[in-house]
């Protein structure tokens, strides 16, 4: 059944945010800081026992220069610079197995995905990035509550650095064209995806799809699903905090990232959606800032959106926007 208000409302959604005053220095200071502590990326030839992809098995500098794994495939014998995506993943999920992201390889796009530290432990696709975290806080079990009670200690500051680092590393690449960086992830890689696409400039494309990690005051007043369920476990029991942590998120608010990105958008929304409910995606779509923007709206779908649908929607949105890949 529906989760929220009706579409006609949900595409007038124009909430008030929580902004920070030091919002764009915090980000600036984090990302000088990780590139300042940066080193070259290492992309090393992987046999995958692919015919038609080479695959790579990529280390690049993230947060305060930590080592972060990832996967590049690139079409057998295209010519480059080559259009690349670069994507991030779902919430508990890592980089698993090349074999398990052929889709934009295949039709020309070279194709970054980012491990996800710490995660890819939950039954689904394997990760290989620890995340180093030095704060032993109280938190929830999961990822939402790590660091919590400081921007500069949350879980999320490091992801989202490592994934504006994994466009500067594949941007080095000499098969790929700067120039023509796109993102995508599905629920929390769409946050993660709205996240790098308002701290990267000159992105050709961003493709959110489902995205978790927007407007966390809502969802955890609408919804008791996993993973905002950990936030109000976490509030429940730490009953004075509740200003506190919720200061710490609008630093990391995907309506807020999405005021300052401006690349060609096609979202995706479900609207029987109970994890990522609709009124917190349209809250980042009609705050972003690119005028040439889409959204997709399954409505009889639930977290998993349009799943393959949406990726033929994604093909289809590049190729006319960008031409063909190779």
């Amino acid at each position: 059944m529906l989760v929220d208000w009706p579409l006609e409302r949900l595409r007038d959604y124009l909430p008030e945010r929580q902004e920070p005053g030091d919002f764009d220095e915090f980000w600036a200071a984090t990302l000088r800081e990780s590139r300042e502590a940066g080193w070259e990326a290492r992309f090393v030839p992987y046999d995958a026992a692919l015919r038609t992809v080479e695959v790579y098995d990529v280390t690049f500098a993230g947060y305060a220069g930590q080592p972060v794994r990832g996967w590049f495939l690139l079409p057998a014998q295209a010519e480059g610079p080559l259009p690349c995506v670069v994507e991030y993943i779902g919430y508990g999920g890592g980089r698993g197995l090349p074999h398990e992201w052929l889709p934009f390889s295949s039709a020309g796009y070279a194709h970054l995905v980012m491990d996800t530290r710490g995660q890819g432990s939950n039954g689904s696709l394997v990760g290989d990035t620890p995340d180093p975290d030095p704060v032993g806080g109280p938190q929830t079990p999961g990822f939402m509550t790590r660091g919590i009670g400081d921007p500069h200690h949350y879980y999320y500051r490091r992801v989202f650095t490592d994934a504006v680092r994994a466009v500067d590393a594949v941007r080095a690449h000499p098969r790929v064209d700067p120039e023509r960086i796109i993102l995508t992830g599905g629920s929390q890689g769409g946050g993660i995806t709205l996240a790098a696409a308002g701290l990267v400039d000159g992105l050709a494309a961003v493709l959110p799809n489902v995205p978790f990690l927007c407007h966390y005051r809502r969802a955890t007043e609408i919804t008791d699903a996993m993973p905002y369920g950990e936030l109000v476990s976490y509030l429940k029991t730490h009953r004075y905090d509740v200003d506190r942590v919720f200061e710490t998120l609008s630093y990391f608010d995907g309506v807020n990232f999405a005021t300052r990105a401006t690349a060609p958008t096609l979202f995706s929304v479900a609207l029987m959606d109970a994890i990522c409910p609709p009124s917190t995606v349209f809250a980042a779509y009609n705050h972003y800032a690119g005028t040439e923007k889409e959204i997709t709206v399954w409505p009889y779908n639930g977290h998993e959106g349009g799943a393959g649908f949406q990726r033929t929607e994604q093909l289809h949105y590049l190729r006319k926007l960008l031409g063909p890949a190779a």
